[in-house]
């Protein structure tokens, strides 16, 4: 089935049905209209409804006729209409409908007004259009006894305050209507199957769903009407076969082990060794399946094809089973309405299917499919209630029961009346009879809806299956998760796992409970005790650990099924993985594959071994070994602590990039918190995690932790008054350790810190206790021993304190590595440390005497050479610290101590740099090309006097310094600093202090005036354009990416790029802008008047050729085009921006500072983004 091809259709047709909806809203309502006079009463609803909730009667109105028109395709295409109502007969063009009424073959109870429109006499823009519009209404009609929850009744005869008729849309007939281009995806071949129905309502909600995820990135919670939106997912068929035969089919087979059923089952499991005790069955009829969050109906509809075959196995009459499935089998709960319908039509279809359309039409049973409503009774209405139970059924369960329906919308299956015999409830209120009494009919009516929920959300089930929806309780609505939290304390964190919780208590004893989800529940700290439960009683038949890929670029996801009943002794499951990488995206019908060949790997596992772990993860892979390890081993805990780190609750407010603000200001090499306060400091490098780097770095940021986060404290949310921020290191700021990042989305890797940093909530660290070295803790935790147990405890990548601090730790091992650990550690700073983004940068490789050479070219082979005899000393490193703890671990047999190349964390490491698909060519074209770029950029940190040639590390770097400063401190340079702090970046050297000129001299000064061109040369060649070309269209980007959208150097920058000039930000003064005015553009735009002087005078040399005249006629209209560029930019701009001498504060950072200069500095996509 082409989902493409579907999902292109529901989304169009959507817009496309509330524009039409919508201009015929305003057509029916306007002013002398016809439908005014011939439906009064409909418009009078229509008006009220709409004077409510335009929107959501346009939504409804929509959807209806969506619904109405892909239910009719179907049933065309698979023989139950006749005459077709929305596809034409074969060699025909109109819908078969319409050409018989057209030919004089009305359908039965027609109304009259359909001939009167094809025949003429009743007068209209468009006859055939208005017959085609009744003629539909008619067929829904006329489907209604069959299939009142697919088609209500929409004909203003039978119920004149309905307004549904007077929205069906307009072209219906044209090539382009939305039938035709219905007709078109709904083809022959992709109606084979009724789930077309399910993929298209996905489609056709998935863009209100994309809505309801962009409210929540604004903390805008998922409201009850919007939780099937935001929830629907529509199940894969191989994964709905997995569902069912594991359940419905594993029950019938142990109950019919002779049976034939298992021939059929191509996703079946079979236990690896026979069952004796399980839940006995006497006859189909007796089976009940319940679907708690049915939606379109897929798991139902699958079911019903392996109950029939189960029928047939037992010998029943073909034409008597749909019947029977359909009254004693199938129950679907669901809270969308469409979806409810969709699910109920699906069944049909598939009874429809076996029947035949005479023997369909004849049937009366119809599927039940309970969508709960909300019923809500005022305390003034108990007393009408009370009289129509009566006073024995009037009971505080009863009341409670009817309460708890009030939220249905919103809480859906996951309510577990409190009534304990709905269905006696129901057949004595159903019996009791009001005559004349209207209210109390209209009050019976609410009781007796209430009363059937309650019964089927009471039943117990052999089977339940579900695909849940999936909803974190922080994006919930208030009520929702307070009533969560309350009634399903275990599993509240998601809805997944609350439909967990209620699926076991929907099933029988014994019976069976089968569902996909997503699989942070099985090694998550917040789900433990939900585990734990699992495990001590519930017996775990099968898994499918699926991995990512099954929805698009998903969490991954999980399938299992699970008998309701304790573990017996030796309780084994089969668990199956169906991924080689947790970060692996494939498509569905590559996974599908996979499990078919059998899974990546299969374990049989005993379900008692699931609960050795530390924290109950399901590690289904685990070893004997390892099991031993864990029981034996003392945990790491012995050794050191942990503590989660600071949350600032807002990072946009108390966090900058390091570069950012004044190093004077930041408090570098602090050791205790006192000392912090006391260096009247306001800036503190900050440890926030990051991406995988194991040994040292990732030191990126500062906190605001003046006088000891006095600020910070006191940081309130606006709304609540409560202060925002919490754990604040205590006395573990500032102290040795090693952190690591929280979440991540590669292999856990820690980082040695030597102390004086503060940490974050995403940095946890963690301490030596009583004299263990650090060294040998982060030996440890970055061996593959590690990360090959840390996998069983958290493979999904979150990586808690918890999880750690339970981890194995042979101390002599760890010790015995502690002199590899430093090595390792310090080869990592020297190589962290030699870029520009580390704040003990000193001077660049590239330009250390110990790699220099008579070229740059040379220069370069011999710290490509150092670089990467230092790759391999490290990878040799890390291979003796895997193999001291494969050893002391006994793992051999399941790790070897080989580390690949691309997880080798050195920055010059191209395979670990850039990694992904490319060859070792291209890494060393990369590599050289940043490299190169590197240089440069260092080139203009010395144009700038950020650095020095003649002295290491930063030299202006404080706010409002400039050359005098620098002077200072350099004061006979090599290379001289720009005076202004303002250097062009144009397409010629229009300036003497033009960016390219100063480069070369650069070039000059490091590497001599003797190989100039051939290093020139080299650069060119690696960065693969002129010098010229990069810095006019590729630097500023280098450096915004580089500085991580944070950058240091400012772009002056025209509207059409005529004029470009940088400055840097930390020499900024408030006169800047004026010396860009007025030094530089109006001086550029004097110099383009004269060049296009020049140029006229070249259009009038008669001397000149003729090419070189005409070149210079179009030139001139190029400059022309600039100067009235440049002359808007600096009226509108630049000349109000120089009046109005902005001050900037680099403690406010480049977020909040770079917007001051709005329409004069180059955008940055992404700036505005939120701090992490």
């Amino acid at each position: 089935m082409n989902t493409n091809a579907l999902k292109k259709f529901a989304q169009a047709a959507r817009n496309l049905l509330i524009d039409q909806v919508s201009v015929r809203l305003d057509m029916v309502l306007a002013e002398g209209a016809v439908a005014r006079r011939e439906h009064p009463r409909a418009i009078a609803r229509l008006e009220a409804a709409a004077s409510g909730n335009r929107l959501h009667v346009i939504e409804q109105a929509a959807y209806t006729w969506f619904n109405r028109f892909t239910a009719l395709r179907f049933m065309d295409v698979t023989g139950l209409t006749n005459p077709r109502v929305v596809s034409p007969a074969d060699g025909a063009t109109r819908p078969e409908i319409l050409a018989e009424a057209m030919a004089g073959n009305l359908p039965d109870r027609a109304r009259p007004e359909i001939a009167e429109y094809l025949n003429g006499t009743r007068p209209a823009h468009d006859g055939q259009a208005e017959a085609y519009r009744l003629l539909l209404i008619h067929a829904c009609n006329e489907w209604h006894g069959s299939m009142p929850y697919m088609f209500e009744r929409a004909d203003m005869l039978d119920r004149a305050e309905d307004y549904t008729e007077l929205l069906i849309p307009d072209d219906l007939l044209s090539p382009d209507s939305i039938v035709a281009r219905l007709r078109e995806v709904m083809s022959d071949e992709a109606c084979q199957d009724v789930e077309i129905i399910g993929w298209l309502y996905q489609f056709y909600i998935s863009e209100k769903k994309d809505q309801v995820f962009a409210g929540l990135k604004k903390n805008v919670k998922i409201t009850a009407e919007n939780i099937p939106a935001a929830t629907q997912l529509f199940t894969p068929h191989w994964i709905v076969r997995y569902l069912v035969e594991n359940s419905l089919g594993r029950l019938w087979l142990l109950n019919r082990p002779q049976s034939g059923l298992a021939a059929k089952m191509d996703y079946y499991i079979a236990p690896e060794e026979p069952e004796t005790d399980f839940l006995r069955i006497e006859r189909p009829e007796d089976i009940r399946i319940c679907d708690p969050a049915c939606g379109s109906g897929h798991m139902l509809t699958y079911a019903f094809d392996l109950l029939y075959a189960i029928y047939e196995d037992e010998g029943y009459e073909a034409s008597t089973i749909p019947a029977l499935i359909l009254t004693h089998n199938l129950t679907g709960i669901e809270i969308d309405d469409r979806a409810g319908a969709l699910a109920a039509f699906a069944l049909s279809m598939k009874a429809a299917a076996k029947l035949g359309r005479r023997r369909f039409l004849r049937m009366e049973e119809k599927p039940d499919i309970v969508v709960l409503q909300n019923v809500r009774f005022t305390p003034a209405e108990m007393q009408d209630v009370a009289a129509v139970v009566g006073r024995d059924l009037f009971t505080d369960e009863l009341r409670e029961t009817l309460g708890q329906f009030e939220q249905a919308k919103n809480f859906g299956s996951l309510i577990v009346p409190k009534l304990r015999d709905p269905a006696e409830a129901l057949r004595v209120v159903g019996a009791r009879d009001f005559g004349s009494d209207l209210l109390l009919k209209e009050v019976q009516e609410r009781v007796l809806a209430a009363l059937r929920m309650a019964e089927r959300l009471l039943s117990k089930y052999h089977v339940v299956v579900a695909n849940p929806p999936y909803m974190g309780n922080g994006g919930m609505n208030l009520r929702l998760k307070d009533w969560i939290g309350k009634n399903y304390k275990t599993s509240k964190l998601d809805l997944m796992t609350c439909f967990m919780e209620r699926c076991l208590l929907l099933a029988r004893d014994g019976g069976y409970w089968a569902m996909l989800n997503i699989p942070t529940w099985m090694f998550g700290a917040a789900s433990e005790k939900l585990r734990g439960m699992l495990v001590s009683r519930q017996s775990i038949s099968s898994l499918l650990h699926i991995g990512r890929g099954l929805f698009g670029s998903d969490f991954g996801t999980t399938a299992f099924c699970i008998r309701n009943s304790k573990p017996y002794r030796d309780q084994q499951g089969i668990y199956i993985k169906l991924f080689n990488r947790h970060v692996d995206v494939r498509k569905p019908e590559e996974i599908q594959r996979i499990f078919l060949m059998g899974g990546v790997e299969r374990h049989v596992v005993k379900q008692s071994d699931l609960g050795s772990l530390p924290g109950t993860p399901f590690a289904y892979w685990v070893s004997p070994t390892v099991l031993d390890t864990f029981n034996k081993t003392p945990r790491i805990d012995t050794f050191m602590e942990a503590r989660e780190g600071l949350t600032t609750g807002s990072n946009d407010t108390f966090m900058r990039n390091w570069h950012e603000v004044s190093g004077s200001r930041i408090g570098f090499g602090i050791t205790t918190s006192e000392e912090a306060a006391d260096s009247k400091k306001r800036w503190f490098p900050y440890l926030k995690g990051g991406e995988f780097n194991k040994w040292y770095g990732n030191h990126e940021f500062v906190v605001n932790w003046y006088d000891d986060g006095a600020e910070l404290k006191v940081f309130k949310d606006e709304k609540t008054g409560r202060v925002r921020s919490h754990n604040y290191n205590g006395d573990y700021g500032f102290q040795e350790g090693f952190s690591w990042s929280g979440v991540t989305s590669g292999k856990f890797s820690a980082r040695y810190s030597f102390g004086g940093y503060m940490f974050d909530a995403k940095g946890p660290m963690g301490f030596s206790l009583d004299g263990f070295n650090p060294l040998s803790l982060v030996a440890f935790l970055n061996s593959s021993t590690s990360g090959h147990l840390l996998g069983m405890l958290s493979p999904n990548l979150d990586y808690k304190i918890g999880q750690l601090l339970s981890l194995p730790l042979l101390p002599q091992a760890s010790q015995r590595a502690q002199a590899v650990s430093r090595q390792l550690v310090d080869s990592r700073k020297s190589d962290w440390d030699a870029y520009e983004t580390s704040w003990d940068f000193t001077i660049l490789p590239l330009l250390s005497a110990v790699h220099g050479a008579d070229t740059l070219a040379a220069t370069y082979a011999n710290l490509r050479t150092y670089w990467q005899a230092m790759t391999d000393e490290m990878q040799r490193l890390e291979e003796q610290n895997n193999r001291i703890f494969i050893d002391a671990y006994r793992l051999s047999a399941e790790l070897t101590p080989e580390v690949p190349v691309e997880e080798i964390t050195l920055t010059c490491n191209p395979a670990y740099r850039y990694g992904g698909n490319v060859t070792a060519e291209e890494l060393e074209a990369r590599l050289r090309e940043e490299t190169v770029a590197e240089l440069l950029h260092y080139a203009v940190g010395c144009m700038f006097g950020r650095y020095s040639l003649d002295r290491p590390g930063l030299i202006l770097a404080n706010q409002g310094e400039g050359v005098e400063e620098y002077l200072a401190r350099v004061p006979e340079p090599s290379f001289a600093p720009d005076r202004d702090n303002v250097i062009p970046v144009l397409d010629a050297d229009w300036f003497a202090d033009d960016i390219v000129t100063r480069a070369r001299d650069f070039l000059r000064v490091t590497f001599g005036e003797a190989k100039f061109r051939e290093n020139l040369a080299f650069i060119e060649t690696a960065l693969g354009k002129d010098l010229r070309r990069w810095f006019t269209k590729d630097f500023f980007d280098y450096h915004v990416r580089r500085y991580k959208k944070r950058p240091i150097y400012w772009m002056f920058s025209s509207p059409k790029g005529s004029f470009n000039a940088l400055i840097y930000m930390h020499r900024y003064r408030p006169d800047t802008v004026s010396i860009v005015l007025n030094q530089y553009l109006r001086e550029f735009i004097a110099k383009l008047e004269v060049e296009r002087a020049r140029l006229e005078n070249l259009t009038e040399d008669s001397t000149a050729t003729q090419s070189a005249r005409t070149k210079a006629q179009k030139d001139i209209g190029t400059v022309i085009k600039r100067i009235a560029e440049l002359t808007e930019w600096e009226r509108e701009v630049i000349y109000p921006m120089a009046q109005q001498k902005i001050v900037i504060d680099l403690d406010d950072g480049v977020k909040r500072n770079y917007p001051l200069f709005a329409g004069a500095l180059k955008p940055i996509k992404g700036l505005e983004a939120a701090d992490g």
